[in-house]
């Protein structure tokens, strides 16, 4: 019997994997790269919408402030503590039918 060829989605798996990796080392040997301004996100306006309890939001409205709470963690504008707060207060605000 012979050996059994991996396929080619495993290779490009281990491919996509290998260049994430590398990515990810590069990131954190250089540093974070400057934020474009598709993803810059201003504090100011979360605080806002998150600061006024007695409006009601869409469920839209309010993932896409937990989105925004996100990518604010990600660009390290808040800390960890921060992130898990606020975003606890939205789920907490989402409608359930």
């Amino acid at each position: 019997m012979g050996v059994q060829r991996t396929s080619f989605e495993k290779l490009q798996r281990d491919r996509a994997k290998k260049a994430k990796a590398a990515a990810k080392r590069d990131k954190r040997i250089n540093g974070v790269p400057p934020t474009s301004d598709d993803t810059a996100v201003d504090p100011d306006e979360v605080a806002a919408l998150m600061g006024d309890e007695d409006k009601q939001l869409s469920a839209a409205e309010l993932l896409e402030l937990i989105e925004k709470i996100h990518q604010q963690f990600e660009n390290e504008d808040i800390t960890f503590e921060e992130f898990e707060e606020k975003k606890l207060e939205l789920f907490a605000r989402l409608p359930i039918d």
